[in-house]
């Protein structure tokens, strides 16, 4: 019987097989294990329309985001220069409006 590798992500054990594609359960992470492109240091982020985003990308709101410990609201398409992706449960440092802000991926477009 063929064993199905660790999650290359979070390193879960609990992986299974669907079709041709390894999936994840635990973080939702799919790949292929044919695929010779994958590199495990690269940081992967989607934007709201699955568009893979990259250092130095615009971006642009798709919905109005209230900033904690603020009564500032950053208003639906606002837009962001020269984006940094950083790991952890914000993906996005970026500046809006001379702000500092960290964004998650799922309220932003690709510009």
């Amino acid at each position: 019987m063929e064993s199905i590798p660790n999650c290359p992500i979070c390193q879960s054990q609990h992986t299974y097989q669907d079709g041709l594609l390894y999936i994840c359960p635990e973080c939702a992470h799919e790949w292929d294990p044919n695929a010779t492109s994958f590199n495990n240091n690269e940081l992967q982020v989607k934007d709201s329309n699955g568009n893979l985003l990259a250092d130095g990308d615009n971006i642009i709101l798709i919905k109005d985001l209230k900033l904690k410990g603020s009564s500032t609201v950053l208003k639906k398409g606002a837009k962001a220069k020269g984006i940094r992706l950083v790991e952890g449960d914000h993906e996005i440092d970026c500046k809006i409006d001379n702000m500092k802000v960290m964004l998650k991926a799922c309220f932003v477009k690709k510009a």
